[in-house]
């Protein structure tokens, strides 16, 4: 008989994947603007290697937030009122990263595009940010009682363990970004961006071994080989990066840098399963896949619709970035 409800935790960790992977460049480029862009015609380029294709990386994130909604609704309604501020706090800080791709090129005056451009800043340090703290509490455990309700308060959130994975996210995604505006961008630009990951790469490398510290120390994650050994692989994939990035092949930086974030996130779902929430409190109230899942028949039909539609997703993003596939020159930025 097929588990819907492992088909479904599956599906959701493949959607994570995904987001992750495409979002962590989307976010790496919002938080190297002010420190790659020198002027207004730099920042541009960078803007521009994200522009055709950001808002279909948040795409990802609705997609997740729908299915975990629909397939483990008691995890949805635990998430988004237990981590109510912080995830006002996440799209608050996306409304505004949105806006400021449209805004920043209404006026010419300088202070109206360096209010966007902080706004671009912070909409994409805030949210990595946020994603390593969430990702944290949910594998370390969080107040959850008897009633799967959340018991704590938002700065129950704000442990040194999920501080330090939020660090690890901005990292990763900072480096990811390096590597992506390496591969898109042309002359002086780029050449300051692949010296730039020769230090991003081992500071991402050092925020890599200091979580995997800390998950030693914090959570159940090393009791589950599966889990380690993706983790160990993850370390691996950053490792080949950041050697790769050294070597100035960018192209196979970038490659194992999707691998290290895409092994990182499977081992946090390896880390959780059959759990999608752990409790803090007991760990026989944490929400699982089978306590907190929709029914058979809906999860059922689900699995159908995301059949269909998934791959239709893909089909239609990798194409895009197909199309797109070409370096920022000085044509794409006149005006």
């Amino acid at each position: 008989m097929m588990d819907w409800a492992v088909i479904w935790f599956i599906l959701i960790a493949v959607i994570f994947t995904v987001f992750f992977i495409l979002e962590g460049f989307d976010y790496g480029i919002g938080m190297l603007l002010p420190v790659l862009g020198r002027d207004d015609y730099e920042r541009r380029a960078m803007i521009n290697t994200i522009g055709p294709v950001w808002d279909g990386n948040e795409v990802w994130m609705i997609t997740a937030g729908g299915a975990l909604f629909a397939a483990f609704p008691h995890v949805y309604a635990t998430l988004f009122s237990g981590f109510y501020p912080a995830l006002f706090l996440l799209l608050a800080s996306l409304i505004f990263r949105g806006v400021s791709f449209e805004f920043r090129s209404k006026d010419e005056a300088p202070a109206w595009k360096r209010f966007w451009d902080t706004c671009i800043f912070l909409g994409s340090l805030i949210p990595a940010l946020l994603w390593g703290v969430a990702v944290a509490n949910m594998l370390r455990g969080v107040p959850i009682d008897a009633n799967m309700q959340y018991a704590g308060g938002f700065f129950n959130l704000l442990n040194p363990y999920a501080l330090s994975v939020g660090l690890l996210f901005i990292g990763l995604f900072s480096y990811h970004g390096m590597l992506y505006a390496a591969l898109k961008t042309t002359g002086e630009l780029r050449e300051r961006t692949g010296a730039l990951t020769l230090l991003g790469g081992p500071i991402a490398l050092l925020l890599c071994v200091l979580v995997a510290v800390m998950t030693w120390l914090d959570t159940d994650l090393f009791s589950r080989p599966a889990a380690v050994i993706t983790l160990l692989s993850t370390a691996a994939a950053l490792f080949l990066s950041v050697f790769m990035s050294r070597r100035k092949s960018f192209g196979w930086g970038f490659v194992f840098s999707v691998a290290t974030i895409g092994l990182l996130t499977i081992t946090m779902f390896l880390g959780l399963f059959p759990r999608l929430m752990v409790s803090s409190l007991n760990p026989a109230w944490s929400l699982t896949i089978y306590n907190a899942s929709s029914s058979p028949y809906t999860l059922r039909l689900m699995t159908f619709a995301a059949g269909v539609f998934v791959p239709i997703i893909l089909g239609y993003q990798a194409w895009a970035y197909w199309i797109m596939r070409h370096r920022i020159t000085d044509k794409d930025l006149e005006y």
